[in-house]
């Protein structure tokens, strides 16, 4: 996604398949007591990930092709974080860590980490790379990554964290440029740093769109195997050459963050809000 195709200010989730239920979290009144830790709550509890009683029959439920880590800087408020949405929408896939307590990732446990680091490469190019490196074993490309790590954080927190020796040596990837639509504004910094849900959704789509492409080029790669086989190869003639398609099968993602831009629309003009004023590069 450039983003130059995806400043859409006045209707940024157009052309996104997010659950219409949102809507309906604009009906919660009071707070409520979260089942588990018995703490106030409004829409979901922060600690537990537990949406509140009277929406969760509208939250969806996403299943994630990988297991994601969530490294959050310990200054980071619960209630303001988009990590959050992330865990309460995926509860089997998503695991949230408060800096400086986290796992020592082990190379062999198919770990990434997305992170502009120098040596960062896209998610396409680590993927071919992790399928170059086994071609001679028997698992598919995808099979190379069971994990992927993101840090929720500032910019400047960031950095300090992924010095950290245990995420220092985990492969990086980049995604691509897209403008962010979070509310909270970040000195210092273009409009293109996404908030965590926002950069666990464009690394979503991107992975699904790469995983299609490189699905048909295996799929291609047997039937010209199978025709030349049968000498037959000259019938082949299939047109491969276009990306596949954003499928929207990660848009939920965006669940809350959909409502929560919504709800803050409602009391500010857009044009009001600092983050929105931030430049694009």
């Amino acid at each position: 996604m450039d983003s130059k195709n995806v400043v859409n200010d006045e209707n940024p989730f157009e052309n996104l398949k997010i659950s219409e239920s949102w809507i309906n979290l604009h009906q919660v009144g009071e707070r409520t007591i979260c089942p588990q830790c018995n703490k106030s709550r409004k829409y979901f509890c922060y600690t537990c990930y537990l949406p509140v009683s009277e929406i969760k029959d509208y939250v969806p439920h996403i299943k994630l092709p990988l297991k994601v880590d969530i490294i959050k800087h310990a200054r980071e408020i619960d209630g303001k974080s988009t990590a959050v949405h992330a865990a309460v929408l995926c509860p089997n896939d998503v695991t949230v860590y408060t800096y400086p307590a986290i796992p020592s990732y082990d190379i062999l446990e198919k770990t990434i980490l997305v992170f502009p680091s120098p040596n960062a490469e896209s998610i396409e190019e680590l993927i071919r790379t992790l399928a170059v490196d086994n071609e001679h074993e028997e698992h598919k490309p995808y099979e190379n990554i069971s994990r992927v790590v993101f840090i929720d954080s500032t910019w400047n927190q960031s950095r300090g964290i992924y010095k950290d020796p245990r995420l220092f040596k985990l492969p990086c990837v980049i995604i691509k440029k897209r403008i962010t639509q979070f509310w909270r504004h970040q000195n210092g910094v273009p409009r293109w740093h996404l908030s965590t849900i926002e950069a666990i959704h464009q690394f979503f789509v991107e992975y699904d769109i790469i995983m299609e492409k490189i699905g048909n080029e295996l799929a291609l790669k047997e039937k010209r195997k199978d025709l030349y086989d049968h000498n037959d190869s000259n019938n082949l003639k299939i047109d491969n050459t276009n990306e596949a398609p954003h499928s929207g099968k990660f848009d939920d993602l965006l669940f809350f963050f959909r409502f929560m831009y919504d709800k803050i629309h409602s009391l500010y003009d857009h044009s009001s809000l600092k983050s929105y004023k931030r430049p694009l590069e």
